[in-house]
Parts: C-alpha cells; structure tokens; sequence
C-alpha cells in the first residue's frame, strides 16, 4: 500500500501542471469552437432520439434544447481561457469540468459514443485538485503529481480497455478479420488505399495495434527515457493513423502530454521575463 501511495502521489515541479493547466484549458476552448462545434446542431434533434448515457440517465439531466446547448457552449469558452491562466484554479476547474461533462453528454447520447476524450475527462476532473503553480515554478508538488498520475491512468486505459472491448466483441477473431480493410475502403486516404494492395498488411497491423494496446500499461514501469520513447511511439501511432484514415484523436493526445515533462517548455515565463526587461537608457546626444 505504501508504494502504491508512492507511485500515485510522485511529486512533480509546480512548473509542469501550470503548463499542463493551461494546456488542457485552452485546448477546451479550441475542441468547443472548432473540433467538437458540431455538438450545437444536437440542439434541433428530435427529442424523442435522446438516449442518455448512463450518468445522464443517474443526474436526470433533461434532453438537450437550444437554451441547454447554448449556454453549455458559450460559458465553456470563457470559463476554460479563464481557467487557464490558473486563476481561481478550483472554482473554474470544477465549474469548466461539470459544463464539459454534459457537452460530451449532449454529444454521446445518440448513438455514437467516441472514446477519445475519456483521459481529457479524467485531467479535468483532477486538475482542480492540483493546487496552486505557476509557470516555471520548480518546487514538487504531491497534489499535482496525482492529478498527472491519474490522467495517464486515463490515458491508458483508453488504449487497454479499448483491447478488452475488442476481445469482448470479436474475439480472437478481431486479429484475422477485416475491421481495417472495411475502413480504409469507407474513409481511407490515398495513402491506405494504396496500402490495401500489400498482401496481409492490414491483417499484420491489427495483430500489432492490439500487441500495442495490451502492452500499453509497461509505460508505468519502465525507466524515463524508456518511457518518453514509448509515448513519442504513441504519438506516430496516432499520426499514422490520423495520415491513414484522417481520425485524429486530439483530445487524447492533449491528455498524453501528462507523461511529459512540460515545466521546459515555458513560453510563459519568456514572454513575461521580456515584459520585465528594462529598456535600453538612450544614448545621451553629443553637443
């Protein structure tokens, strides 16, 4: 019990959930305005084929309308900037994670649930918990490596419960079948269809997507540089795919960059050490 506490509350630098915070935030108000805009249109759905998820069905939340779905979407957007500056860090973190969760909600209870934004879900709902930190801050902080700890759970839950579901429906039949040929015929690029003429490759691929999403869980127990490699593999694995079959699991990968040490990167502080920098005396004139 004792490393297992250990391992869920490893200390961080400060530094790496103010880039993280902001990271995830500002990502909300993008997914809202752009990747996920089309959620809006739920709004003129008939009511009659709202079927609540399970957690919808719990709270009794009502069927979407256009006063839900637009109060929804246009308190996220300030909600989540705000929340990104890393002001009021739990009152706007709990405030942008309740309004996200029934914008997914609004999105996934008719019909098509999608599975990309599970670890996002699990960061928002965590974050608010991380306490105080601003950027380029070093001190450790146990509070905010348990909010990164878990969002990787998230995150690799979604690649190994992805491999049970499999399994669960398909069986070993899954390994053999023609789940990659059937899409890269319905929504393939030129690139996977020019794939499809190698013999066996989608067959081979599927035994190596569900070798790497069963095998997923060895990132926690491998050394740093070992696993910053595993989660770069990560990342090409979901560019090949996006370059394949243009589905591009963003959120997802926002919430991957748990695993990275984001306290270097630190825009922040250069752009405010160069606010702070005194200006240059000017010469006096020579008489």
């Amino acid at each position: 019990m004792a490393a297992l506490t250990k391992w869920l509350f490893a200390p961080v630098p400060k530094g790496r959930i103010a880039a993280f915070r902001t990271l995830v935030y500002a990502f909300v108000a993008l997914d809202v305005t752009f990747f996920s805009g089309w959620i809006r249109s739920h709004a003129d759905l008939p009511q009659n084929l709202y079927q609540p998820l399970v957690i919808g069905d719990l709270l009794h939340l009502p069927a979407p309308n256009r006063v839900i779905v637009d109060a929804t979407f246009f308190a996220l957007i300030p909600l989540s900037l705000l929340a990104a500056t890393g002001r009021a860090h739990r009152l706007l973190g709990w405030a942008v994670f309740i309004l996200y969760l029934e914008w997914m909600i609004i999105a996934m209870s008719y019909g098509k649930i999608d599975h990309d934004r599970f670890g996002l879900l699990v960061a928002l709902a965590v974050l608010p918990t991380a306490g105080r930190a601003r950027h380029g801050e070093t001190e450790p902080t146990e509070a905010g490596g348990f909010a990164l700890r878990m969002t990787q759970v998230g995150v690799i839950c979604t690649y190994f419960l992805a491999a049970v579901a499999k399994l669960r429906d398909s069986g070993l039949a899954w390994f053999t079948g023609a789940t990659l040929t059937r899409s890269f015929i319905r929504r393939g690029t030129v690139l996977a269809h020019w794939l499809l003429n190698i013999p066996g490759f989608t067959v081979v691929s599927q035994f190596g997507i569900m070798g790497f999403e069963l095998l997923s869980p060895l990132v926690f127990f491998v050394r740093p540089r070992v696993r910053y490699a595993m989660v770069f593999g990560f990342y090409l694995f979901h560019l090949f795919t996006f370059s394949l079959i243009t589905i591009s699991f963003i959120p997802h990968q926002v919430a991957m960059a748990s695993f990275l040490p984001l306290e270097k990167v630190t825009p922040v502080v250069w752009v405010r050490r160069l606010l702070r920098r005194p200006s240059a005396s000017p010469s006096p004139e020579v008489a």
